[in-house]
């Protein structure tokens, strides 16, 4: 597994890349044995120190992950801590999930460009709105900040659903393996999991 680690404004010595690295080769060895790549990231906060673990433990499955502590190795055991207990909780799933990939003869994952715009700036008082930019791409204003490769996968609701647990993110897409159709789950405000699904509208 290839193990990335940065500091903001924290000085990350080859002590602590070191023990980096060997934390997470324990950890995926002992409950999940796939993983690809991970990118680990230190800053101050305040007082104290964060630690933000992103894992990429399997094609398209992204496990996040943050800790806090009063020195970095402290911030990062955090960080640790809260992953492993991810995995050891999605370990079953993620593994039968890996089998019926493994054992289907399901198309494979569309590609898709997961793409970040920068919001709107807000306007001075007494100053005319600026008249929206379409740019070639077709993003208003061409306020294009970042833009990475990303995948539309195949999935059950559940695996969606478990998939946006791993990587902690607000929103996914995907294609329902019931019924073809894109479908989105994400994070509301209290807390529950929306489902958009047009199948059902």
């Amino acid at each position: 597994m290839q193990i990335t680690v940065a500091g903001k404004g924290v000085d990350t010595g080859e002590a602590l890349k070191t023990h980096v690295r060997d934390g997470l080769a324990l950890i995926t060895r002992k409950y999940f044995d796939h993983a690809i790549d991970a990118h680990v990231t230190f800053r101050k906060d305040r007082a104290f120190f964060a630690c933000d673990i992103n894992l990429r433990a399997g094609r398209g499955l992204n496990m996040r992950a943050e800790g806090e502590g009063t020195d970095a190795h402290r911030a990062f055991a955090d960080a640790a801590e809260h992953i492993g207990k991810r995995l050891r909780r999605y370990r079953r799933r993620v593994n039968e999930h890996a089998r019926s990939l493994a054992d289907s003869r399901e198309p494979p994952p569309e590609p898709a460009r997961d793409v970040v715009l920068r919001g709107e700036e807000d306007t001075a008082e007494g100053q005319e709105e600026a008249e929206p930019v379409v740019t070639p791409e077709g993003y208003i204003n061409g306020a294009v900040v970042a833009e990475r490769p990303t995948e539309i996968s195949r999935l059950s609701v559940q695996e969606a659903v478990m998939r946006l647990d791993l990587a902690q993110e607000p929103v996914l897409m995907f294609r329902n393996r019931d019924t073809g159709v894109l479908n989105v789950v994400y994070r509301r405000a209290d807390g529950h999991v929306g489902w958009v699904d047009p199948q059902r509208a």
